[in-house]
């Protein structure tokens, strides 16, 4: 069966969520997201994304019960499965290859 190819963004966001372990909640992954991309994440982005996730497979959430700050309010923690696993090692290798010989050409000429 072929793997499912992730879109850039796709691929990040599984990556902030790897990074983040059992702290990976919505409002989290954005702000690491922007963190490490230097570029704002809009809340629309993200959650259609993490559907898209979930839809492919590559992701599944569980309800955390909120804590005093969040009012008790319960949130999504979640979790990159081991198909989004495989996904995240298939992206790379492929990008691994198309890298691989141009490190001459991407030199700064300067």
């Amino acid at each position: 069966m072929a793997q499912a190819i992730l879109g850039g963004f796709e691929q990040h966001l599984l990556l902030v969520i790897v990074r983040l372990g059992r702290e990976a909640y919505g409002g989290d992954i954005g702000r690491e997201l922007e963190e490490h991309t230097g570029r704002r994440v809009s809340r629309g982005a993200l959650y259609t994304t993490l559907d898209r996730l979930e839809d492919k497979g590559f992701i599944r959430w569980t309800v955390v019960q909120g804590t005093a700050a969040r009012d008790g309010l319960a949130r999504r923690r979640y979790t990159v499965t081991a198909s989004g696993l495989s996904a995240l090692r298939t992206s790379r290798q492929v990008l691994q290859r198309l890298w691989s010989g141009l490190e001459d050409r991407l030199k700064d000429p300067s």
